[in-house]
């Protein structure tokens, strides 16, 4: 088996993934993207170590353990995501940047404000 074939779709794969993450507003895409990526990742692991004949398949062992952290990445994310569909009514990236609210909202910008000051001033309230 010649290492190019599967470097070069590894390649293409990491390419879309890529442009899905940079291009994409829905967030749910992007996560999906981000699983194309790693399954990229996944796909090179494999084939440099059958290419290496490695005789602890040490590749393999990596590609268990990226598809196990991509399992706990999606259910997070994917938890996070809904989290924020329920709240704001919208999985757009660039909405929710948007709707962000800026730091110190309903208090002058000019002074700093510490961590503990509101916690502090509603515990004696």
């Amino acid at each position: 088996m010649h290492l190019a074939y599967p470097a070069v779709l590894a390649a293409l794969l990491f390419c879309v993934g890529l442009y899905g993450v940079l291009a994409r507003r829905n967030a749910i895409l992007v996560l999906m993207s981000v699983e194309l990526m790693l399954n990229a990742v996944n796909l090179n692991l494999v084939a440099f170590d059958v290419w290496l004949r490695d005789a602890l398949h040490a590749g393999q062992a990596l590609t268990l353990f990226t598809i196990a952290i991509a399992a706990a990445e999606i259910g997070i994310g994917l938890a996070i995501v809904l989290m924020v569909y329920r709240n704001r009514g919208t999985s757009d990236v660039d909405r929710l940047r948007d709707n962000a609210e800026p730091h110190g909202a309903g208090t002058d910008d000019s002074e700093p404000r510490s961590a503990g000051t509101d916690e502090k001033a509603e515990a004696t309230a």
